[in-house]
């Protein structure tokens, strides 16, 4: 088993630090009641996995039933997240714990999360520029300040294999190579090439060329500061400028094998120069398809980070023989089973969703904020005033004068304060904070307006449910033209008026939004090709395949490590 693949152009790691036995004595004890067994304790045949993701419910959710199993198996599972993902976390029985008490030299005087503390760097450097320039810029720094905190996680628990989040988590990927131990990527977007376009519109957003973002990395002090004190503290080698391929993921190189949560034959092409990247690092990629946990399972949902309402918008815990099954019941349970009731009566089900982002407080693309003009004016819809005309065209189609009557709506609103507003909410409407999507999917939607992350293609098209996409911005963007591409739906660009044009722009997306609905629920071809997309990921092998893969990983290391075992 190779432990540490041969290092590719961008980012080389030449050798293991030694770190004192003071280090490590800072980690709290980690408690394992939930899974029986302590790690002094545990069997000869049971592996340890290590899960890192950040407070992002796109990234953690597919993460979420591989932890199940594992621990199900009778192996031990521990996460390193923020608190918000806590109860998610340990409904599978997996042990959770604070990525900012792991991490206090990151954290210990900076806002929670990894774009908190990215927020905090900003203001202590005096940098103003947008997302993708800041994000460039303060990357070694994150690494710098994380993989203290990463290495005394790795030497505490002793992980058999570590599964990882590629795009915010590369941290876990390069303290594990540091420490030879194996990692296994879990890449939630539609395969390698899906983040080039991605990256390419963060930077037409920044209204920079590649040279100039390439020139501002070079002579901003802090990151070229940070670059050497990595080279000089753990031996690695990160560029000085913007990396190339653009949108590459370098960690991808250090990790034994990425489980891609796509089909094959649906992921986002490769540009030639990404593909010879990859392929001359042996980056290895398993398409396992979408990653879905079983029915009534708890799942992260949007959260507010700030103010009133703090907290992710999650189902009520309370016991499932207490819930009345009615539309106005915000439980999961009530939600699902008046879905299934509705299918009973043969009526069709819609399913909206504008996602996590737009809804939260979270960015330049959420709730309350504009997108910047390039003399850094606001321009463009709010978040809100897109989600309300999502929401109004919705009603606009299908909204009926009782609750019996027409399509039954079902809309996932978020965690805002009152954040329907003014909209008046027909009676075959249920609006709750967090719906419990897969749940829905299964039980039968006609159509599903969705913001076009990659989890919810990929979950709705399991169940062959055709789309309207709504995208907001990254990889939204892409998936939104792919569902059109394949027959499965239709695609409504985010609207970018200027300044003063907002209400004319916000009735003609919700008029849009309305004949999307009308148009794709109508006409059966959507459902039939979205229909074969859903026998395609059927072939993948989904969660059972993608848990087999990591504890392969796992069983390799522990045996190449002579650890004891079968």
């Amino acid at each position: 088993l190779q432990w540490l693949k041969p290092p590719g152009p961008s980012l080389r790691i030449h050798r293991v630090p030694r770190w004192p036995s003071a280090h490590r004595a800072q980690l709290p004890l980690a408690h394992h009641s939930s899974q029986g067994k302590g790690m002094a304790e545990r069997a000869a045949d049971q592996r340890r996995v290590l899960f890192c993701f950040p407070a992002a419910s796109g990234h953690l959710n597919p993460s979420l039933p591989l932890a199940r199993c594992v621990v199900e198996a009778g192996h031990q599972a521990q996460y390193l997240c923020s608190e918000p993902m806590r109860g998610a976390i340990e409904d599978t029985g997996a042990s959770f714990h604070a990525v900012e008490s792991a991490m206090p030299e990151l954290y210990s005087s900076r806002q929670a999360d990894l774009i908190g503390a990215m927020g905090s760097l900003q203001e202590e450097h005096g940098v103003t520029d947008g997302f993708f320039i800041t994000w460039q810029k303060f990357s070694a720094m994150h690494l710098e300040l994380q993989l203290p905190g990463m290495l005394r996680v790795l030497q505490h628990w002793a992980p058999d294999v570590v599964v990882y989040d590629p795009v915010l988590c590369a941290y876990a990927a390069v303290g594990a190579s540091l420490l030879k131990i194996p990692s296994v990527a879990l890449l939630t977007f539609a395969g390698p090439g899906a983040r080039e376009p991605e990256w390419r519109a963060f930077l037409e957003e920044s209204r920079l060329s590649f040279g100039e973002a390439d020139s501002e990395l070079k002579h901003f002090e802090p990151h070229v500061a940070a670059v050497r004190r990595l080279k000089d503290a753990y031996g690695i080698d990160c560029p000085l400028g913007l990396r190339r391929p653009l949108g590459k993921l370098e960690t991808l190189a250090l990790s034994e094998l990425t489980l891609v949560t796509t089909a094959e034959h649906l992921q986002n092409p490769l540009s030639r120069e990404m593909a010879a990247a990859y392929q001359a690092e042996g980056a290895r990629f398993e398409y396992v398809g979408a990653l879905l946990d079983r029915p009534g399972a708890r799942r992260a949902g949007t959260h507010k980070e700030h103010g009133p309402g703090t907290g992710p918008a999650r189902e009520n815990p309370t016991p499932a023989s207490s819930r009345a099954p009615c539309p106005n019941d915000p439980s999961q349970d009530a939600v699902v089973a008046s879905v299934a009731a509705a299918r009973a009566a043969k009526r069709k089900v819609v399913l909206v969703s504008m996602g996590t982002i737009i809804t939260g407080d979270t960015g330049a693309w959420c709730w309350h904020s504009r997108a910047l003009d390039a003399d850094g004016k606001p321009r463009g819809l709010t978040g809100r005033e897109i989600c309300h005309a999502a929401w109004a065209g919705t009603f606009d189609a299908f909204g009926a004068d009782r609750a019996e009557s027409g399509p039954l709506v079902v809309i996932s609103v978020g965690p805002q304060k009152d954040p329907l507003g003014e909209l008046a909410v027909p009676p075959n409407a249920i609006c709750v904070p967090c719906v419990a999507q897969v749940d829905v999917l299964r039980a039968g939607v006609d159509v599903f307006l969705t913001h076009g992350g990659q989890n919810s293609m990929m979950e709705a098209l399991s169940q062959g449910t055709p789309l309207v996409v709504c995208p907001g911005t990254g990889d939204q963007i892409t998936n939104g033209g792919k569902a059109v591409r394949l027959g499965v739906g239709k695609n409504i660009d985010r609207p970018d008026p200027v300044l003063g044009s907002e209400m004319a722009a916000a009735h003609a997306y919700r008029n849009d939004v309305c004949k999307a609905l009308q148009e794709v629920l109508s006409t059966p071809s959507y459902s039939e090709e979205a229909a074969g997309c859903a026998r395609l990921l059927a072939r993948t092998g989904g969660v059972p395949r993608a848990v087999d893969l990591v504890l392969g990983t796992a069983e390799g290391w522990h045996k190449a490590a002579g650890r004891g075992g079968a």
